[in-house]
């Protein structure tokens, strides 16, 4: 797979990164406001009503009432601000984070292949159920906001699911123009939403304050002990208020580990929890009535449509966080070779992080808009959006084992102790998001095995794509000494894209066949993608001079950067004159793959390793090469 993969991944755990500046703690935390805390900010519209009247549902009396209240606040404690934001954020690779930055991390510190194969599948596996979870998430947001209609103005209930689809299509629609601009108003948005469902949680608290007992354990543990069949159920419920703490960890590159722990701790969990316990103190008063929308009856009937209005913007910019996302993840997951090239627009000309993923943001809305039309209702929805959520923080939890014990070096006595805590809350909520699998659940497992599918396949098929041309490849030196001085040399650059670092190129093989020259300077060029996120400018480009005009270049790129090789080649000086665009051409090999019986993939597989190679985004748009300047030379190889 000469130019099909000629970005290849490399093991750079030594190497330096680039890093992101701070500009102000206090600007950094209220746009983390903004960006970070979008998911879980819009958790009060519908977490603590499914608890009490979804598929499990509770009775309503003060036991119940102070366990589940109980049980959030001690999930918001253990899971978001111990587990990621003390410690798991503290596992950053050069700056960034999420699961394949984790991956990227703790797979070159393990030693053992059985151990490393093992990693990268749960790291793979956490990627494809955040698909999921990116399709689930602007549906039950969205939805869950709109809803608030039928309890403001129930002469319109009957639009809640066409008003809903009309703000998806229009979410996803501006995607293509960037999230710059509006991305400046998501901080004050959220700050405001945030300050609102506050206020208005403490003025239901202070009329029944006794219901503030419930930050004591006493109330989770005392759950468990009247009613354990259904507090162990209830958890399923109870976890949908911490969805969204995975995006403290993916979204820490774009504003640091300290700003997103400020914003947490110092405004956005007493905000939330002062709204629960605000629910909690209606359903002591009234919980029958309050119970249809607990959420929206905390505001008086004057104020409900207005409070709609803001839950819907915050349901947008939950649902943009998530997107975005969705797009961060795709790039990464093309650096690092599990996915096959696709088409990368750059919305920003400042920010290197901010893109446009067409294929990614029609396919979402897609399946986002089927999911409203299928479930019709938040409550419906809840079922399936708990367990790809949970399956990603066990699977977090997993792979900060491997951090603690192999990248800090912590000792057993200390790790083992910490990670069973975590287990074990973990795999209480994964265990009983399990039960609704046939409510709904099945939906991101299935999205998660099919995208865990495609990515190991497409990983699989080019590695053995690679070795077989790697097999049938002429040593260099033989190459050189035997072709140099009998072919004709015609001037100017040839530059023969190539994935591997070694071998003769398929392109310059058959170049040399059918047009019977050579150029005066002929550069065998490779792209690494590196694992950490960032790559130092100053060692960008690896050079090996190899006589009579030949020379083997490796450009090195970190799995966040965008590669542009025509740029990268014009900071080039050691590899004879300058590059000049215009007297260079760029040679790509198109593979055509045959399945066969060879061992390596199943037959089907093979086949999709091949559909997903012919839909790839070509290389020369990939690399950035200039369209007049490129040759593709097309071969069959047999996988």
């Amino acid at each position: 797979m000469d130019s099909a993969g000629a970005a290849v991944v490399e093991d750079a755990a030594d190497h330096g990164g680039g890093s992101h500046g701070h500009d102000g703690l206090l600007k950094l935390a209220v746009g983390a406001i903004g960006i970070v805390f979008g998911d879980i900010g819009t958790s009060p519209l519908y977490a603590f009503r499914e608890t009490f009247a979804g598929h499990h549902q509770l009775t309503l009396d003060p036991a119940h009432i102070m366990g589940v209240l109980s049980l959030m606040f001690w999930s918001m404690m253990v899971v978001v601000t111990v587990k990621y934001v003390l410690i798991i954020m503290r596992a950053d690779n050069k700056g960034e984070g999420g699961s394949l930055a984790l991956l990227a991390l703790v797979s070159g510190k393990t030693t053992s292949k059985r151990w490393t194969t093992g990693i990268i599948l749960l790291g793979v596996f956490a990627t494809a159920l955040f698909y999921g979870d990116s399709m689930i998430t602007p549906a039950v947001s969205v939805l869950s906001a709109v809803e608030g209609l039928a309890v403001a103005a129930p002469a319109f209930g009957g639009l809640v699911i066409p008003i809903s689809i009309g703000i998806l299509v229009f979410l996803f629609s501006i995607q293509k123009s960037g999230t710059a601009k509006v991305g400046l108003f998501f901080g004050p948005i959220m700050l405001v939403y945030f300050a609102t469902i506050a206020v208005l949680g403490v003025i239901s608290i202070v009329k029944t304050p006794e219901v503030l007992w419930a930050f004591s354990p006493h109330y989770a543990v005392n759950f468990f002990l009247i009613d354990p069949p259904r507090a162990f159920l209830a958890l399923g419920s109870v976890v949908l208020a911490v969805t969204g703490a995975e995006a403290l960890y993916a979204d820490m590159g774009h504003f640091g580990r300290k700003p997103i722990g400020v914003s947490w701790l110092v405004f956005v969990l007493p905000a939330l929890m002062m709204n629960y316990m605000g629910q909690g103190a209606l359903l002591f008063r009234d919980g029958t009535v309050a119970l249809v929308s607990p959420f929206y009856n905390l505001a008086p009937a004057s104020l409900q449509l207005p409070l709609v209005i803001l839950a819907t913007l915050a349901a947008i910019i939950a649902s943009q966080a998530v997107i975005s996302g969705a797009f961060s993840v795709t790039q990464q997951a093309i650096q690092l070779g599990f996915m096959p090239r696709l088409r990368i627009e750059h919305t920003s000309a400042s920010t290197a992080g901010q893109i446009y993923i067409p294929l990614v943001n029609w396919m979402l809305m897609i399946m986002v808009i089927l999911l409203v039309m299928f479930f019709r209702t938040s409550s419906n929805l809840t079922s399936a959006y708990g367990i790809a959520v949970t399956g990603a923080m066990t699977i977090d939890t997993c792979l900060l084992g491997v951090a603690l014990v192999r990248l800090w070096h912590w000792p057993k006595y200390a790790a083992f102790p910490l990670l069973a805590v975590f287990f074990l809350v973990d795999g209480a909520y994964l265990t009983a998001n399990l039960t609704k699998v046939p409510d709904g659940g099945w939906f991101p497992l299935l999205v998660g095995f099919i995208i865990f599918t495609m990515l190991t396949t497409w990983s699989k098929g080019r590695k053995l794509m690679i070795e077989r041309l790697r097999e049938a490849a002429m040593p260099m030196k033989v190459f050189i000494s035997s072709a140099a001085n009998s072919a004709s040399r015609v001037p100017g650059t040839a530059v023969f894209m190539t994935s591997s670092a070694e071998g003769v190129p398929h392109a310059l093989l058959h170049n040399l066949k059918h047009n019977k020259v050579l150029h005066e300077r002929v550069i065998l060029l490779t792209v690494q993608i590196a694992d950490q996120p960032y790559w130092p400018e100053g060692e960008r480009a690896k050079r090996d001079e190899m006589g009579e005009g030949f020379f083997r270049l490796v450009l090195r790129y970190g799995f966040m950067e965008e590669v542009d090789v025509p740029a990268a080649l014009k900071r080039v000086h050691e590899c004879g004159t300058d590059f000049k665009m215009m007297d260079t051409s760029f040679f790509l090999s198109r593979q055509t793959l045959l399945a066969s019986d060879r061992p390596g993939m199943m037959i089907w597989r093979e086949k999709l390793f091949a559909w997903m190679l012919r839909n790839a985004e070509s290389a020369m748009e990939f690399f950035r090469l200039p369209t007049n300047r490129v040759v593709e030379l097309g071969s069959q190889v047999e996988i």
